[in-house]
Protein backbone atom coordinates (compact mmCIF):
# COMPACT_ATOMS: atom_id res chain seq x y z
CA UNK A 1 0.00 0.00 0.00
CA UNK A 2 3.18 2.15 0.55
CA UNK A 3 3.91 2.12 -2.96
CA UNK A 4 0.44 2.98 -4.44
CA UNK A 5 0.45 5.85 -1.93
CA UNK A 6 3.73 7.22 -3.05
CA UNK A 7 2.56 6.98 -7.04
CA UNK A 8 -0.41 8.99 -5.61
CA UNK A 9 1.73 11.38 -4.11
CA UNK A 10 4.27 11.54 -6.93
CA UNK A 11 0.89 12.18 -9.37
CA UNK A 12 -0.62 14.85 -6.70
CA UNK A 13 2.58 17.23 -6.65
CA UNK A 14 2.67 17.01 -10.32
CA UNK A 15 -0.66 18.27 -10.53
CA UNK A 16 -0.25 20.92 -8.07
CA UNK A 17 3.09 21.64 -10.34
CA UNK A 18 0.74 21.94 -13.32
CA UNK A 19 -2.16 24.14 -12.16
CA UNK A 20 0.03 26.40 -10.44
CA UNK A 21 1.57 27.64 -13.78
CA UNK A 22 -2.47 27.19 -15.32
CA UNK A 23 -3.37 29.42 -12.34
CA UNK A 24 -1.37 32.28 -14.03
CA UNK A 25 -3.38 32.64 -17.13
CA UNK A 26 -6.30 32.70 -15.57
CA UNK A 27 -7.29 36.30 -14.15
CA UNK A 28 -11.15 36.21 -13.57
CA UNK A 29 -10.43 33.67 -10.69
CA UNK A 30 -10.38 35.09 -7.54
CA UNK A 31 -6.84 34.98 -5.47
CA UNK A 32 -8.64 33.25 -2.36
CA UNK A 33 -10.09 30.95 -4.60
CA UNK A 34 -6.70 30.05 -6.42
CA UNK A 35 -5.30 29.10 -3.30
CA UNK A 36 -8.21 27.25 -2.29
CA UNK A 37 -7.30 25.10 -5.74
CA UNK A 38 -4.11 24.29 -5.10
CA UNK A 39 -4.97 22.58 -2.14
CA UNK A 40 -7.19 20.74 -3.23
CA UNK A 41 -5.52 19.58 -5.90
CA UNK A 42 -2.58 18.37 -3.24
CA UNK A 43 -5.66 16.92 -1.64
CA UNK A 44 -7.10 15.13 -4.39
CA UNK A 45 -3.85 14.93 -6.58
CA UNK A 46 -5.04 14.20 -10.50
CA UNK A 47 -8.74 14.21 -9.52
CA UNK A 48 -8.59 17.70 -7.49
CA UNK A 49 -7.05 18.76 -11.28
CA UNK A 50 -10.09 17.60 -12.93
CA UNK A 51 -12.95 18.93 -10.77
CA UNK A 52 -10.81 22.69 -11.51
CA UNK A 53 -10.76 21.74 -15.30
CA UNK A 54 -14.44 20.95 -15.70
CA UNK A 55 -15.76 23.41 -12.87
CA UNK A 56 -13.84 26.82 -12.65
CA UNK A 57 -10.87 26.58 -15.65
CA UNK A 58 -12.37 29.33 -18.65
CA UNK A 59 -12.32 27.23 -22.06
CA UNK A 60 -11.44 30.70 -23.78
CA UNK A 61 -10.28 33.96 -22.58
CA UNK A 62 -13.24 35.69 -21.11
CA UNK A 63 -15.60 33.52 -20.96
CA UNK A 64 -15.03 32.55 -16.76
CA UNK A 65 -18.33 33.86 -15.77
CA UNK A 66 -20.61 32.49 -18.26
CA UNK A 67 -18.77 29.18 -17.77
CA UNK A 68 -19.33 29.12 -14.17
CA UNK A 69 -22.59 30.06 -13.98
CA UNK A 70 -24.43 26.59 -13.56
CA UNK A 71 -25.47 25.69 -10.54
CA UNK A 72 -23.82 22.43 -9.57
CA UNK A 73 -20.64 24.69 -10.72
CA UNK A 74 -21.26 27.14 -7.92
CA UNK A 75 -21.95 24.72 -5.27
CA UNK A 76 -18.87 23.03 -6.54
CA UNK A 77 -17.07 26.94 -5.68
CA UNK A 78 -18.61 26.56 -2.25
CA UNK A 79 -17.22 23.51 -1.57
CA UNK A 80 -13.72 23.81 -2.95
CA UNK A 81 -13.29 26.99 -0.65
CA UNK A 82 -14.80 25.21 2.36
CA UNK A 83 -13.51 21.77 1.62
CA UNK A 84 -9.75 24.06 1.24
CA UNK A 85 -9.65 25.89 4.71
CA UNK A 86 -11.07 23.21 6.94
CA UNK A 87 -9.04 20.13 5.35
CA UNK A 88 -6.22 22.62 6.14
CA UNK A 89 -7.08 22.66 9.67
CA UNK A 90 -8.20 18.52 10.09
CA UNK A 91 -4.84 17.45 7.99
CA UNK A 92 -2.64 19.43 10.36
CA UNK A 93 -4.18 18.67 13.63
CA UNK A 94 -4.10 14.63 12.40
CA UNK A 95 -0.67 14.93 12.17
CA UNK A 96 0.14 16.62 15.25
CA UNK A 97 -2.50 14.49 17.63
CA UNK A 98 -1.11 11.37 15.73
CA UNK A 99 2.37 11.86 16.36
CA UNK A 100 1.06 12.26 19.92
CA UNK A 101 -0.39 8.72 19.97
CA UNK A 102 -3.46 10.45 21.16
CA UNK A 103 -6.83 8.62 21.07
CA UNK A 104 -8.86 8.60 18.07
CA UNK A 105 -11.86 10.25 19.95
CA UNK A 106 -9.48 12.98 21.12
CA UNK A 107 -8.07 13.38 17.67
CA UNK A 108 -11.23 13.90 15.89
CA UNK A 109 -12.51 16.51 18.53
CA UNK A 110 -9.07 18.56 18.34
CA UNK A 111 -9.29 18.37 14.40
CA UNK A 112 -12.88 19.04 14.44
CA UNK A 113 -12.42 22.23 16.30
CA UNK A 114 -9.36 23.03 14.62
CA UNK A 115 -10.61 22.70 10.76
CA UNK A 116 -13.34 25.06 11.85
CA UNK A 117 -11.08 27.81 13.37
CA UNK A 118 -9.23 27.91 10.14
CA UNK A 119 -12.31 27.80 7.60
CA UNK A 120 -13.99 30.16 9.56
CA UNK A 121 -11.52 32.71 10.01
CA UNK A 122 -9.13 32.63 7.65
CA UNK A 123 -11.25 31.25 4.59
CA UNK A 124 -15.12 32.59 5.48
CA UNK A 125 -14.07 36.15 7.61
CA UNK A 126 -11.41 37.18 5.81
CA UNK A 127 -12.63 36.82 1.64
CA UNK A 128 -16.46 37.86 3.13
CA UNK A 129 -14.75 40.86 4.85
CA UNK A 130 -13.31 41.99 1.10
CA UNK A 131 -16.66 41.20 -0.52
CA UNK A 132 -19.07 42.75 1.17
CA UNK A 133 -16.84 45.92 2.41
CA UNK A 134 -18.08 44.83 6.26
CA UNK A 135 -15.65 44.70 9.43
CA UNK A 136 -14.22 42.26 10.62
CA UNK A 137 -16.51 41.26 13.54
CA UNK A 138 -19.38 41.11 11.36
CA UNK A 139 -17.53 38.50 9.05
CA UNK A 140 -17.39 36.62 11.82
CA UNK A 141 -21.15 36.69 12.56
CA UNK A 142 -21.81 36.13 8.84
CA UNK A 143 -20.20 33.03 8.15
CA UNK A 144 -20.34 31.34 11.53
CA UNK A 145 -23.34 29.21 10.33
CA UNK A 146 -22.51 28.73 6.87
CA UNK A 147 -19.42 27.98 8.27
CA UNK A 148 -20.92 25.10 11.14
CA UNK A 149 -23.20 23.58 8.68
CA UNK A 150 -20.52 22.74 5.59
CA UNK A 151 -17.68 21.36 7.79
CA UNK A 152 -20.28 19.33 10.03
CA UNK A 153 -21.50 17.88 6.82
CA UNK A 154 -17.96 17.20 5.68
CA UNK A 155 -16.58 15.26 8.74
CA UNK A 156 -19.48 13.39 8.87
CA UNK A 157 -18.04 11.50 5.28
CA UNK A 158 -14.51 12.14 6.68
CA UNK A 159 -13.85 11.30 10.11
CA UNK A 160 -15.55 7.34 9.58
CA UNK A 161 -13.88 7.02 6.59
CA UNK A 162 -10.73 7.94 8.45
CA UNK A 163 -11.66 5.91 10.73
CA UNK A 164 -11.83 2.70 9.59
CA UNK A 165 -9.15 3.32 6.56
CA UNK A 166 -6.30 3.56 9.41
CA UNK A 167 -7.71 0.75 11.44
CA UNK A 168 -7.98 -1.65 7.79
CA UNK A 169 -4.89 -0.28 6.94
CA UNK A 170 -3.12 -0.28 10.22
CA UNK A 171 -1.71 2.98 9.60
CA UNK A 172 -1.59 6.20 12.44
CA UNK A 173 1.95 7.69 11.34
CA UNK A 174 2.07 10.86 9.70
CA UNK A 175 5.23 9.77 8.08
CA UNK A 176 3.76 7.09 6.28
CA UNK A 177 2.95 7.73 3.03
CA UNK A 178 -0.34 5.49 3.45
CA UNK A 179 -1.20 7.74 6.01
CA UNK A 180 -1.46 10.93 3.30
CA UNK A 181 -3.53 8.31 1.14
CA UNK A 182 -6.03 7.75 3.85
CA UNK A 183 -6.29 11.94 4.03
CA UNK A 184 -6.65 11.89 0.66
CA UNK A 185 -10.01 9.86 -0.02
CA UNK A 186 -11.28 10.77 3.52
CA UNK A 187 -11.07 14.31 2.22
CA UNK A 188 -12.84 13.69 -1.22
CA UNK A 189 -15.73 11.82 0.92
CA UNK A 190 -16.27 14.62 3.52
CA UNK A 191 -16.36 16.57 -0.02
CA UNK A 192 -19.16 14.88 -1.43
CA UNK A 193 -21.13 14.47 1.65
CA UNK A 194 -21.07 18.22 1.97
CA UNK A 195 -21.53 19.08 -1.20
CA UNK A 196 -26.04 18.88 -1.31
CA UNK A 197 -25.64 21.46 1.78
CA UNK A 198 -23.09 23.94 0.32
CA UNK A 199 -25.47 24.09 -3.17
CA UNK A 200 -28.70 24.72 -0.57
CA UNK A 201 -26.79 27.65 1.25
CA UNK A 202 -25.74 28.92 -1.99
CA UNK A 203 -29.19 28.56 -3.95
CA UNK A 204 -30.54 30.52 -0.37
CA UNK A 205 -27.53 33.15 -0.73
CA UNK A 206 -25.89 32.41 2.81
CA UNK A 207 -22.80 31.41 0.78
CA UNK A 208 -21.13 32.78 -2.23
CA UNK A 209 -20.24 30.30 -5.37
CA UNK A 210 -17.83 30.39 -7.78
CA UNK A 211 -17.18 33.95 -8.54
CA UNK A 212 -14.56 36.26 -10.55
CA UNK A 213 -12.87 38.19 -9.25
CA UNK A 214 -13.94 41.36 -10.62
CA UNK A 215 -17.35 40.03 -9.21
CA UNK A 216 -16.17 40.31 -6.18
CA UNK A 217 -17.10 36.07 -5.43
CA UNK A 218 -20.32 36.83 -6.55
CA UNK A 219 -21.75 33.30 -8.62
CA UNK A 220 -23.66 32.54 -10.89
CA UNK A 221 -26.69 32.07 -9.68
CA UNK A 222 -29.29 33.05 -11.93
CA UNK A 223 -31.36 36.01 -9.32
CA UNK A 224 -27.93 37.38 -8.44
CA UNK A 225 -26.52 37.51 -12.14
CA UNK A 226 -30.42 38.76 -12.65
CA UNK A 227 -29.48 41.38 -10.17
CA UNK A 228 -25.87 42.05 -10.85
CA UNK A 229 -27.04 42.65 -14.74
CA UNK A 230 -29.90 45.11 -14.10
CA UNK A 231 -27.99 47.08 -11.63
CA UNK A 232 -25.34 47.35 -13.94
CA UNK A 233 -27.97 48.69 -16.53
CA UNK A 234 -29.68 51.17 -13.95
CA UNK A 235 -25.83 52.81 -14.14
CA UNK A 236 -25.55 52.32 -17.48
CA UNK A 237 -29.19 54.51 -18.07
CA UNK A 238 -27.88 57.15 -15.80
Amino acid sequence: MNIVATLWGVLSIVSVIWLIYDLRHQPEIMNMMKVAWVLITLYLGVLGLLIYITSCREPEPGTHDKFVAPMWKQATGSVIHCVAGDALGIVAAAAVTSSLGTPMYVDMGVEYIVGFLVGWLLFQTIPIMHMNQITFRAAVRTGFWAELLSLTFMVVGMFPTMYFLMRGWSVMSPWSPTFWLVMSISILVGSIVTYPINWWMVARGMKHGMGSSHMMGHGGSHLERNHQEAHHSGHAHE
